[in-house]
Order: C-alpha cells, then sequence, then structure tokens
C-alpha cells in the first residue's frame, strides 16, 4: 500500500494550482478527454461497495479532495496529502477561467430548467465565454437512448471545453466513464448539487463554518432528508480507525 492512498484509492497530492493549471492544459490542447472526479467519505465509501465506481475514480485523470472527512482521516493515517478544493469552489473557478479564455462551456443535470436557467446566468456575467445549458435525463437510474442521443448530439456539434454534469454521486461519475468517448476531448467533471447553490436555490454554509470543517453538519441542519447519506460517514470512520489500528 502507497502512503497516501485511504481505504486503497489513492489520495491527490496536488495543491490548487496545479489542478487548475493541469485543467488549463487540457482545454488548451484538447488532445484528450479528461474527467475531474470529486473525494469524499460518501464517495470513498461507494468505492468499497461498487467495482465499477471504484474503478472510475481509480482511473480517472484528475481527483480533488472536497469533503473534510478525507482531510482529518488523512491526518490521522498520517497520510500526506494536497489542499482541499471542494467541487462547487473548482466550478467556480472555471467558469471564471472559461471567461479569461473565450471557453465554451456546458452545463448538463440538476433540477428542471436549472442548467438552462444558470447557464443564461452566466451568459450574461461572462460574455466572453459561451453556455449552453442542458436538463438532460429525467431519471439517470434509468437514463434512455432517446435522451442520451439528444446530449450528445449538443455535445458533437457544440465541441465543448468543460462540461459539468449534476446528476448526483455516484451516478454522474458513472455515467461521464461510459460516455467517455462520446465527450471527446472535453474536460468533464461531476459536481452533484453546485448547480443548487451556484444559482442560489440553495444556500453554502458561511465561510466560518467551512473552514472550521462543518459544512456537513449545516446541511444537514438545512436539508434534514440528507440525514441516511450521513450514516456512510459513520461507516467512513470506522473503516479509517480499522485502517489505522492495522497499520499499527
Amino acid at each position: 500500500m502507497t502512503k497516501n492512498k485511504i481505504l486503497g484509492i489513492a489520495i491527490p497530492l496536488q495543491s490548487k494550482n496545479d489542478i487548475l493549471e493541469k485543467i488549463i492544459k487540457y482545454t488548451d490542447k484538447q488532445a484528450d478527454f479528461c474527467h475531474v472526479a470529486s473525494l469524499n467519505p460518501e464517495n470513498l465509501i461507494t468505492t468499497q461497495e461498487n467495482d465499477e465506481f471504484k474503478k472510475v475514480i481509480e482511473t480517472t485523470q484528475i481527483k480533488i479532495l472536497d469533503g473534510i472527512g478525507v482531510v482529518i482521516a488523512a491526518r490521522l493515517l498520517n497520510i500526506e496529502v494536497g489542499n482541499r478544493y471542494p467541487g462547487v469552489e473548482l466550478m467556480e473557478d472555471l467558469i471564471k477561467m472559461a471567461s479569461d479564455r473565450r471557453l465554451r462551456v456546458m452545463l448538463i443535470g440538476g433540477q428542471k430548467n436549472l442548467a438552462l436557467d444558470l447557464a443564461k446566468c452566466y451568459q450574461a456575467k461572462y460574455p466572453e465565454a459561451n453556455f449552453f445549458g442542458v436538463e438532460g435525463i429525467l431519471d439517470i437510474k434509468k437514463p434512455s437512448a432517446f435522451e442520451e442521443k439528444g446530449i450528445f448530439d449538443i455535445v458533437a456539434d457544440y465541441k465543448p471545453h468543460l462540461v459539468f454534469v449534476a446528476f448526483g454521486s455516484p451516478y454522474q461519475e458513472l455515467w461521464i466513464a461510459r460516455h467517455s468517448n462520446q465527450f471527446g476531448k472535453s474536460v468533464v467533471m461531476g459536481v452533484g448539487g453546485a448547480f443548487d447553490y451556484l444559482s442560489g436555490h440553495v444556500y453554502r454554509a458561511p465561510e466560518f463554518i467551512r473552514k472550521i470543517g462543518l459544512e456537513w453538519f449545516f446541511r444537514l441542519l438545512s436539508q434534514p432528508w440528507r440525514w441516511k447519506r450521513q450514516l456512510s460517514l459513520l461507516k467512513f470512520i470506522k473503516l479509517v480507525l480499522q485502517e489505522k489500528w492495522k497499520k499499527k
């Protein structure tokens, strides 16, 4: 086992600047497909239960440290890690980069019409870039061939530099990986609920709460239905403690 793995998954060592520079290189050359995936306790638990998802996470071109739980686990296991970079913050930085570099950006998923509305807002705010929003798929657990053809017809015609997919994990990562060839030479990132935050439909925790690592608790208070998802955090803690015990 290498030094920077948690539950068998390699943890990124890059700084925020390293990650942005790597993505810029992909968008400049547009020579290869690039999948950006987030690491958080919930996703790491899913890698233990879903072999296909584990393979996707292991082989993705860029991984980011999204959850504070992963950072805490790394400290507990004496593992070196890079900067924490929440997906919603990376998306914001990439949108600004798209404006500076006049890129084409595609938003897929989210609630009804949300991707389209968000694309319109970004187009007004950043006219130097080009934004396109599409709702995409009604039920990501059972996507139809008709829905997927509609999306990839647009991708083929639009040739986006950046694609943000908001279907929720693990469905968005699995869907992106399955369609990597159809995404062509785009940088594609699953962003979960980022559209909700960036559109103002859901409020993020205040900055001081995010800094002390309690954003998850703020989400639980504002969205009580998330309590079942927090059970994975307890399982994550248990597995990390078991891993620490084995190292001893």
